[in-house]
């Protein structure tokens, strides 16, 4: 053990817990370890905030859509087979949209119509009972009457369940001969599927893509194609091949185009939240400041004789640094135990609920990083050394005599 990790460890012994300077000591620990909790439960709850909204997002949307500027796709298997050569596509499917209004018995509500193709469609949205939406929609083409999966926030709406039928009007179709089509046309409810997300629940309706098409009349013909990629953000890199491949005929956009705003506002929240809580413990670095400077005062003999007996002044200042780093490393670890605690119990236990029209989630999800824990300690102990450097200049810059004579 070196000298002056021996001073500093005599020095963090507290013999008399009544005095000030070892009361002012715990306290710092203390205000460390809570600013470092609360940093590191909040930091928590944004990152996954941001994860699962991703998480939610692409999973009922695709990660690029591919559409044609003049309107309905008509070679789309064609294309789809084009664009799966490049490299990081992972599947390709042909989808359609069609908006309408559903009516049943007790409501009537304006519902997005989404055409898929099940044996292509890679969509990951949970729905009630055995069946995936893919079987489902996949074994509707055979029967007399039209099927339909809605979203449990539309369902309650309606006050629909599966097995029940409502009534659908299309509206917006270009190519659709109306003088050929029932105006209005029964739908079954072949289940209900949510995703937490209000603004999908509330709106979204899934149909076989055959079925959509011979609704609206339009033969086969695709609206666009629903692009999957391996790695979710090299979705730039893919577009720009995408639009290289087909040309400028074709446009295409992307998961981070469509949702730029909402991530970069996440983002910006992340970044403030940590600045304005590492305020907490800017204020608790006051405290190991103050509790420096009066061990300074207190020690004032034992630094003249250290000094006499042929202390350097670089070694003083270690041992009063080493001092506000063993100060800021126990309430680091404090800190980060309590945070990761409650980070633990609230992943376990989401007794938080939330108004899913607002947050778009209806439970408060937790996500711990290693970066993010990395940031909060370097930036911790970074603030409690430069809270020591003052409180270690004072030491180191002590005359013997006047330690002495003063002391």
């Amino acid at each position: 053990m070196s000298f002056e990790s021996f001073v500093t460890r005599r020095y963090l012994r507290i013999k008399h817990p009544g005095k000030l300077v070892p009361l002012i000591t715990i306290l710092s620990v203390v205000g460390v370890a809570v600013g470092v909790m609360v940093l590191v439960v909040v930091i928590a709850v944004m990152t996954g905030f941001q994860s699962e909204l991703k998480k939610r997002i692409l999973g009922i949307e695709a990660h690029m859509l591919v559409m044609r500027y003049s309107g309905w796709i008509e070679n789309h298997r064609q294309i789809a087979s084009e664009i799966k050569r490049i490299d990081g596509v992972i599947s390709v499917a042909p989808f359609v949209y069609a908006q309408g209004m559903l009516r049943s018995a007790d409501g009537v509500s304006g519902i997005v119509l989404r055409g898929i193709d099940p044996s292509v469609a890679t969509i990951t949205v949970g729905t009630a009972g055995d069946q995936s939406l893919a079987d489902l929609l996949g074994s509707d083409t055979g029967a007399p009457e039209a099927g339909i999966v809605l979203g449990s926030v539309l369902a309650d709406k309606l006050n629909v369940s599966p097995g029940e039928s409502a009534l659908m009007m299309v509206v917006g179709t270009r190519q659709a001969n109306l003088r050929q089509l029932p105006r209005m046309q029964r739908l079954k409810v072949l289940a209900v599927f949510e995703t937490g997300m209000h603004q999908y629940d509330g709106s979204i309706g899934y149909v076989h893509m055959k079925r959509l098409q011979k609704m609206i009349g339009i033969g086969d013909l695709a609206t666009g194609l629903e692009v999957r990629l391996a790695d979710a953000d090299q979705v730039e890199t893919v577009s720009q091949a995408v639009v290289e491949l087909l040309g400028y005929d074709y446009w295409v956009n992307h998961w981070k185009q469509m949702h730029r705003n909402l991530f970069s506002m996440l983002a910006l929240q992340k970044a403030l939240m940590y600045v304005i809580l590492t305020l907490i413990i800017v204020v608790a670095a006051f405290n190991v400041a103050s509790a420096l400077i009066m061990m300074v005062r207190e020690k004032t003999r034992d630094i003249a004789i250290l000094k006499a007996m042929g202390a350097s002044r670089s070694s003083l200042k270690r041992i009063f640094l080493g001092k506000g780093l063993a100060i800021g490393s126990a309430g680091v670890l404090i800190g980060l135990a309590g945070g990761l605690l409650v980070c633990l119990i609230l992943a376990h236990y989401p007794f938080i609920e939330l108004p899913g029209d607002v947050y778009f989630l209806t439970t408060l999800p937790v996500q711990i990083t290693t970066g993010d824990l990395g940031a909060i300690v370097l930036g911790t102990m970074l603030i409690c050394v430069a809270a020591s450097v003052y409180p270690a200049n004072q030491a180191a810059g002590m005359r013997p005599t006047d330690a002495i004579r003063y002391g």
